[in-house]
């Protein structure tokens, strides 16, 4: 059984009596917050494994609270999916783009929920095995920090910016697809367009230089060896 422990924030009732009954069943530890402002105070007290998070909440809502973790060191790596009824297209890019690693529209059935949180999860258990400080080229890249220096240059990149160049950079030399990028950095439960790599590749490139990311014309990406 699961020790891991999640916090829902939903300012509804019943919906969060019903994922905290679902969570203890598959053996996680379930702490709950019905407001943002109340669920950025608990994730600072007690740290959870994952946050499930509604975007429409009164005092703050969810993509100000996502943005404040991914802005807070102690609270960045959290892994975030958001649960939440809009459905257009718009939310879901700008929740994508602050850092959240899933979105789920309700309403959800409980055994896809339960599968969604495992991958997110699964995927983080999955990137602790690997070396959380590189040094390629000139660049240092500290995961336990989410920072990248050069010299006395720091660069604090968003969060899937950096976890792109981190998974490149992991792999020096080898080319990977864009498919296979979509599913390890933002997940293969998530629907992002290809598009959405291409837009991250270019963003880094004008922060730290064109000269480390190389394009493999009709393939992918690979951080030059």
């Amino acid at each position: 059984m699961s020790k891991q422990t999640i916090l829902v924030v939903d300012d509804e009732q019943d919906l969060l009596d019903l994922i905290e009954y679902n969570l203890k069943k598959e053996g996680y530890k379930v702490l709950k917050a019905e407001n943002g402002q109340q669920g950025i105070e608990m994730a600072k007290e007690h740290h959870p494994n994952l946050v499930l998070l509604d975007i429409m909440m009164p005092k703050m809502d969810g993509i100000q609270v996502c943005e404040k973790m991914r802005a807070n060191p102690d609270l960045k790596s959290i892994p975030v999916i958001f649960l939440t009824a809009r459905s257009d297209e718009k939310t879901e890019v700008e929740g994508l783009d602050i850092g959240a690693d899933d979105f789920i529209t309700k309403p959800i059935s409980t055994t896809k929920l339960l599968s969604r949180i495992k991958a997110v999860l699964r995927r983080y258990d999955e990137t602790e095995e690997e070396v959380n400080k590189l040094e390629v080229h000139d660049l240092k890249i500290d995961k336990d920090r989410y920072i990248v220096t050069r010299g006395e240059e720091e660069f604090q990149l968003p969060r899937k910016e950096f976890e792109l160049l981190y998974y490149l950079a992991s792999r020096k030399g080898k080319v990977r697809d864009r498919q296979t990028l979509l599913n390890k950095v933002w997940g293969d439960n998530i629907y992002v367009v290809d598009r959405t790599v291409d837009v991250h590749v270019r963003k880094i490139r004008e922060k730290l230089g064109d000269h480390y990311i190389e394009t493999v014309k009709g393939v992918g990406y690979r951080f030059k060896d």
